[in-house]
C-alpha cells in the first residue's frame, strides 16, 4: 500500500512523548507499505539545526520572546523548502515532531507575542501550509515537566531552556494547545498522553485507520 504522501505533526507540552510515539508509528506505517521521512522542529534542515541549537540551550532569558518567534519562522522556512516539500513531493509520509502549532502556543500565548502576531510573522515565512493531521498529547503538566527533566538529566548536552521556564509558562502552553484543537477540530485530536505508551500507541493508530489517511 502507498497512497498519497502525508504530512502529520505532533504537539503538546514538554515530556509528552512525543517522539516515541512518532518512532513506534513509523515502524507501523512502513509495515503498511508506507514510506516514511521522520524530522522535527525546530530543526530538519542543515541551517534550522543550527537555530535549534541557539533556541533551546543556554539561560532562560538569552532571547526577547519575539527573537524567538523570528528564528523559529526563519528555522521553519529552510525546514519547509530543504526537507518536508521534497519528502511530500517524493511521495513520502513526513511524520513532523512540532510544527507551526508550537511557535503559536510557546511564543504567541507562553511567551506572550500574540498568537494573531505570531501567525502573520509565520504567514511571511512560509504560507499556508498545514498539515493534513495534527495529534496533541495532552497530559498534565508536573507529569510532563518530571518526564522531561528526567530525560534530559541523561544527556551531557542538554536542550533544557523550556522545561526550566516557570510553571506558569508551561500550563499556559497546555492551554493553548487545547485552544488550538477547539478551534480547529478537523485538523487536530487531542490525547490523553498519561497512559501506557502501548496503547497510547494503539489510539494513533486507530486515528490514523479512522480518517482513512492510509486510502
Amino acid at each position: 500500500m502507498s497512497g498519497k504522501a502525508r504530512f502529520l505533526t505532533f504537539e503538546g507540552g514538554e515530556g509528552a512523548g512525543k517522539s516515541t510515539q512518532i518512532r513506534l508509528l513509523a515502524n507501523w506505517l512502513e509495515t503498511q507499505g508506507v514510506e516514511v521521512l521522520l524530522t522535527r522542529e525546530p530543526g530538519g534542515s542543515p541551517g534550522a539545526e543550527l537555530i535549534r541549537d541557539l533556541l533551546l540551550k543556554g539561560a532562560v532569558d538569552r532571547w526577547l520572546p519575539i527573537s524567538e518567534a523570528l528564528m523559529l519562522a526563519a528555522a521553519r522556512a529552510d525546514h519547509i523548502e530543504r526537507t518536508i516539500k521534497p519528502a511530500l513531493e517524493a511521495g513520502k509520509w513526513v511524520l513532523c515532531d512540532r510544527f507551526y502549532d508550537s511557535s503559536v502556543a510557546y511564543q504567541g500565548a507562553g511567551r506572550g507575542v500574540g498568537i494573531e502576531e505570531v501567525q502573520h510573522i509565520q504567514e511571511i515565512a512560509f504560507g499556508d501550509m498545514r498539515p493534513d493531521l495534527t495529534l496533541i498529547l495532552d497530559l498534565p503538566v508536573e507529569i510532563g515537566l518530571k518526564r522531561a527533566l528526567a530525560r534530559e538529566g541523561a544527556k551531557s548536552d542538554m536542550e533544557d531552556r523550556f522545561e526550566r521556564m516557570e510553571r506558569s509558562f508551561h500550563e499556559t502552553l497546555r492551554q493553548a494547545f487545547l485552544s488550538i484543537a477547539e478551534r480547529e477540530p478537523e485538523r487536530c485530536v487531542v490525547l490523553d498522553a498519561d497512559q501506557a505508551i502501548e496503547r497510547l500507541q494503539e489510539n494513533l493508530r486507530t486515528i490514523i485507520m479512522d480518517k482513512a489517511l492510509l486510502s
